[in-house]
């Protein structure tokens, strides 16, 4: 593989600027995973629940 850099030593230099600026960062909040669980959770309750009341309306159940 060819090592040589594509870019040169000002263009690295400008690039890592850009890149320490936070002009794209954004500030993320702490991870919640219990309210993610709890969220998937219920999702999936309630399709459950529908599921099953469907079923006993068209009489399979």
């Amino acid at each position: 593989m060819n090592e040589t850099p594509k870019l040169s030593d000002e263009d690295l230099q400008r690039v890592e600027q850009f890149i320490n600026s936070g002009y794209n960062s954004t500030e993320r909040g702490p991870f919640r995973g219990w309210v993610l669980f709890a969220a998937t959770w219920g999702v999936v309750a309630a399709l459950g629940a529908i599921s099953y009341y469907i079923g006993q309306w068209a009489g399979y159940l």
